[in-house]
């Protein structure tokens, strides 16, 4: 078995969560495919480290790895996913960052989740995606989390015309419009006042950013749908993001055609752990905030 290598460099945790999983993974077992930034982020670990994993470039690590382990937070496991998506290899995400919602996999259960993975013990959870595009795109923008439509350069709120499978939906005079998979759903759209969509849903919101009416609320529909986002007039520029990480300037008037990707990402996942677990723990959904802080205000009174 192949694994594959690729990660944020900029984490200080990485050269050594790379040293684990060389040291502690049976040789006879797997392989590792290193990238070249991850391999000179790692230049100071020990020959006998190194002499482990093979440094290569990014394409042939895309190619030849039957899984990729992505180091970072979830802003690597979104750009991992979109390298990857339309060759189905499966991603493991090990989180290096704060949240870590998608690589949900901490810097100790590392060495058990590897174990697990070799014995055949974990699932792999297949993530819808979005593609956006219009007529000047070369190709479209992909996303695992969302494609957002918004204002640039200007303070000024934009109309926006939405349209479902050719049928009118509504014009919002809003700051912009978040168009999110059921995985997006934990991210923008939910910090906008969206809702959780859990997974399994097959099922794409649309959600207004900051519009200037309060009957404007997010509204859910089937994967299937074709969305339509026209912005005739805007006071400058209008900006298109792909889980906030690709991006590109538009003029108006442009209409963006949102959809379905024809490929899924897929995420290697515990079976012992369930998504209701990773929003328990992570986003402390259900917790009472009152009871959180009357346990902090007595310990800070030492009682």
């Amino acid at each position: 078995m192949t694994f594959g290598i690729v990660g944020n460099v900029q984490k200080k945790e990485l050269p050594l969560v790379v040293k684990e999983l060389l040291l502690r993974t049976p040789q006879d077992s797997v392989r590792f495919l290193v990238s070249a930034p991850v391999g000179r982020a790692c230049s100071s670990l020990s020959r006998e480290v190194l002499s482990r994993a093979r440094v290569a470039a990014e394409r042939r690590i895309l190619e030849d790895s039957d899984l990729l382990i992505a180091l970072g937070g979830d802003g690597t496991i979104l750009e991992t996913a979109r390298m990857v998506a339309d060759r189905g290899t499966p991603i493991l995400g090990i989180n290096l960052g704060k949240l870590g919602f998608l690589a949900e996999v901490s810097l100790d259960e590392v060495e058990a989740c590897v174990q697990e993975i070799l014995q055949g013990r974990y699932r792999v959870e297949e993530r819808m995606m979005l593609q956006a595009h219009t007529a000047s795109m070369k190709k479209p923008f992909v996303a695992l989390n969302d494609i957002v439509v918004d204002k640039y350069g200007t303070s000024r709120v934009m109309s926006i015309e939405t349209a479902v499978n050719d049928e009118y939906l509504a014009t919002y005079s809003a700051d912009g419009i978040i168009v999110s998979t059921p995985t997006g759903s934990t991210a923008y759209a939910l910090a906008n006042g969206g809702p959780i969509v859990t997974p399994e849903n097959h099922a794409v919101t649309i959600s207004p950013i900051c519009p200037h009416t309060l009957t404007a609320r997010p509204v859910i529909v089937p994967d299937n749908s074709v969305i339509a986002i026209s912005i005739p007039h805007a006071g400058k520029q209008v900006h298109l993001t792909a889980d906030g990480q690709l991006e590109q300037l538009f003029r108006p008037p442009v209409t963006f055609q949102i959809r379905k990707a024809p490929f899924k990402a897929r995420l290697v996942k515990r079976l012992h752990v369930s998504y209701y677990d990773v929003l328990r723990k992570k986003l402390h959904w259900g917790s009472d905030v009152r009871v959180e802080a009357k346990r902090k205000e007595r310990g800070r009174r030492g009682g």
